[in-house]
């Protein structure tokens, strides 16, 4: 049975480009979402059902987006003649 590939071979200009998809995608949900909420005036399951399906999507995208957060390591500079001031 193969195994899963494990090791990724991505640039930083890579990561940025999968991030700003995410961060797209996480927008458009959204705003499908708005648009679904202010014309839920019928209550149809099939709204609700389309409602769930796209509060799971978000969920995972924004899950997503933060394991992605969660691996990066972040530069701080060692020496410095002025004090390093982080955000």
């Amino acid at each position: 049975m193969p195994a899963y590939n494990t090791r990724f071979d991505l640039g930083l200009e890579d990561l940025d480009l999968i991030e700003s998809a995410l961060q797209t995608r996480k927008t458009d949900l959204s705003l499908k979402r708005l648009h679904l909420l202010a014309e839920e005036g019928d209550g149809s399951a099939d709204a609700a059902a389309e409602l769930d399906r796209i509060n799971q999507s978000l969920s995972e995208t924004h899950e997503l987006m933060g394991r992605l957060h969660n691996q990066k390591v972040f530069y701080r500079p060692r020496a410095q003649a002025a004090p390093y001031v982080g955000g």
